[in-house]
């Protein structure tokens, strides 16, 4: 038996970590004083509410280092592998901390694998780990896999608003203050490397679906595998994209419309929306 654990970067719902039997190791939210946990004292619906009502610019940070050598060491004792699949390592230093972790663990069943991708393109590399899994795959072998599988993954997003990347540290105000009053969108994507880039900007939001659109032109998918379309704060503006995706004959279930937490939301702000694929 193979332990898929990954962390709340991943946004899988509750519900969802349980049907597929993934462990989930939740990050730390914190508006000021206020320290939350995701999926445990804070859920999605209400990260939003607290970012557009607080007036303090929230910080992540990484899960107590304990949570996930209690679980390698729990694997271990029941003579179990286990693989952590975490947020990338060029956008947190989960995957750092997570090594640190392993080589203090005394056995060599538990790895730890870097997702390269966050949000609905780490949900992708945790859901082919545990197809691999339920095939009955061991860990080596479910990692090779995914090595593999890790590069093909295509994840591309629209930005609503500049004031989050401003607040985070990412832009500088000069480009805030002309990007906001030019109603640009940039378009940010995460490349092979695990970075957030940002490819084109688009001047508005339908624009910018534009060009998300095309993406699926210039970079067609492997349709062995989902489609998802992600969301921050607003899920209309995903109903939209997914909308017109339906119209170039890409169909998107209801289920495969998931919200943005707030690992990758608290830079990126609500009212964005973006799209995440396995390339052919």
């Amino acid at each position: 038996m193979v332990r898929i654990i990954t962390d709340s970067a991943a946004d899988f719902e509750p519900r969802e970590l349980e049907n597929k039997n993934i462990t989930c190791i939740p990050l730390t939210v914190s508006f000021g004083n206020d320290d939350y946990q995701e999926n445990v004292n804070l859920d999605k619906a209400r990260f939003y509410e607290l970012l557009a009502a607080s007036g303090e610019f929230p910080k992540t940070s990484q899960a107590s280092p304990q949570i996930l050598m209690d679980l390698f060491e729990s694997a271990e004792a029941a003579g179990e592998e286990a693989i952590y699949i975490t947020l990338s390592s060029a956008l947190s230093g989960t995957y750092q901390s997570a090594m640190a972790v392993k080589n203090m663990v005394d056995g060599d069943n538990c790895y730890v694998f870097d997702g390269k991708n966050g949000t609905g393109g780490q949900r992708m590399v945790v859901e082919r780990a545990v197809q691999l899994r339920d095939a009955g795959l061991n860990a080596r072998q479910i990692i090779a896999e995914l090595e593999t599988f890790r590069d093909k993954i295509v994840l591309f997003a629209c930005i609503n608003t500049l004031e989050n990347l401003y607040k985070g540290g990412r832009i500088s105000q000069t480009a805030y203050a002309i990007g906001s009053l030019a109603q640009i969108k940039p378009i940010i994507q995460v490349d092979v490397e695990g970075r957030v880039v940002v490819p084109a900007k688009a001047m508005g939001m339908r624009k910018g679906m534009d060009m998300l659109c095309k993406r699926l032109e210039l970079q067609p998918m492997d349709e062995s595998h989902p489609l998802y379309v992600m969301y921050t704060s607003d899920r209309t503006v995903a109903e939209t994209l997914a909308q017109r995706l339906a119209e170039s004959g890409y169909s998107i279930p209801a289920e495969r419309i998931i919200q943005v937490g707030a690992a990758i939301g608290t830079h990126i702000g609500p009212s964005a929306c973006g799209l995440v694929y396995a390339e052919k």
